[in-house]
């Protein structure tokens, strides 16, 4: 069995309520209700046990963490228990009081996503109309505070073709980084494949404004790429390697090695109420399952670039092969690689299809000052 080494990153799902429906959206199917979710002082406790993990990172996530009525104090407990803060939200539920209440609470960075560049796009895609308008004031606030910005913008068949103008928002917005994420086809995600895989042409054509864009935003943005998976012919190396890095607490208390973790059916995980957290992470079976490469078959088990990408997504390879520990099929020496790449032309080739949204256990209400 591979020796972990301590997580440096940890994302906290705070909730799962959230008031966008995005189609796209990776959380589980069956999601974590109001009632489940951790209290104010567990979420506390997990915190000061991730600093004493080694955890320098926090990610604080869900659905939406803003409709969390406790978010300013579980920011200031992480930062008192010296953790990096960053708030990954839609910016829908967030007032310039409450981002000022944050930024004096000790919030180190938000995260900001965007559904589309305009507002027909984006109000489209998250299912929220008026979305993008309060999208963009909450994005002038963030600059008034001054709080360091990454804007996330997950692109799709759908709207792809405006790649170019949200590069340009992003440094118009005076963001320092932005995560062109081409979709990940988990979770919700798998229901909408045929609307929203991209084309063959479109996932080139991606790659091609991204290396363009890093080359001229050079020392202005920071470009991280999600290249479009089904259309690849290596896998990421999705979370550096199952359990070497980060860490994941669902809203429940659920501790997963990664975020679509629950959609492989055998593994059992451990909960924060029930067993500490530096325990889940060493001796925890379901961090250990896919640990290293010692669990790896063939081909993987024989190839160089086994600790580069350590064989690929384990979930992707449960939706794709049925099998966790097959070779993630985006990769051109797994057998189902030729397979894939035709499923995936068939879905982007497919006419429209009508978005099929999540419905949310709960709506955020209304921003109140």
């Amino acid at each position: 069995m591979t020796k972990a080494r301590p997580p440096i990153a940890m994302l906290a799902e705070l909730t799962h309520r959230c008031p966008l429906s995005c189609p796209y959206c990776s959380n589980p199917i069956e999601m974590a209700r109001q009632d489940a979710e951790l209290s104010t002082e567990e979420w506390k406790s997990v915190f000061a046990q991730a600093a004493d993990l080694g955890v320098l990172q926090l990610h604080l996530s869900g659905g939406e963490p803003a409709t969390r009525r406790d978010l300013e104090d579980l920011v200031q407990a992480a930062r008192e228990a010296g953790l990096y803060t960053n708030l990954i939200t839609s910016g829908i539920g967030l007032t310039e009081r409450r981002l000022k209440a944050l930024d004096a609470a000790g919030l180190d960075h938000v995260q900001l996503s965007l559904q589309g560049t305009t507002p027909e796009m984006a109000d489209e895609i998250g299912g929220y109309k008026g979305g993008f308008k309060r999208k963009m004031q909450v994005a002038e606030w963030i600059a008034e505070i001054g709080f360091p910005l990454t804007l996330n913008a997950v692109l799709h068949r759908r709207n792809l073709h405006q790649l170019p103008r949200a590069l340009e928002m992003a440094v118009e917005m005076g963001a320092r980084r932005i995560e062109v994420a081409t979709v990940q086809f988990h979770g919700w995600a798998l229901k909408n494949r045929d609307a929203l895989m991209p084309t063959r042409e479109q996932a080139a054509e991606a790659t091609r404004i991204v290396q363009e864009a890093r080359l001229r935003l050079k020392g202005t943005l920071v470009i991280d790429y999600v290249p479009a998976d089904y259309h690849s012919d290596y896998p990421k190396r999705c979370m550096g390697g199952w359990g070497s890095t980060g860490l994941n607490v669902a809203p429940d208390g659920q501790v997963l090695p990664c975020h679509a973790a629950q959609t492989i059916p055998h593994l059992r995980f451990d909960n924060v109420r029930e067993r500490p957290l530096s325990e889940i992470w060493y001796d925890g079976a379901a961090f250990n399952a896919y640990r290293g490469t010692d669990w790896m078959p063939e081909p993987c088990s024989s190839c160089e670039r086994k600790t580069v990408d350590f064989g690929g997504c384990r979930c992707q390879a449960m939706a794709l092969a049925g099998d966790p520990a097959a070779t993630d099929p985006v990769c051109i020496k797994s057998p189902h690689h030729v397979d894939l790449q035709a499923r995936a032309d068939a879905h982007a080739a497919a006419e429209y299809a009508a978005l099929i949204y999540r419905s949310a256990p709960g709506k955020a209400p209304e921003p109140a000052e």
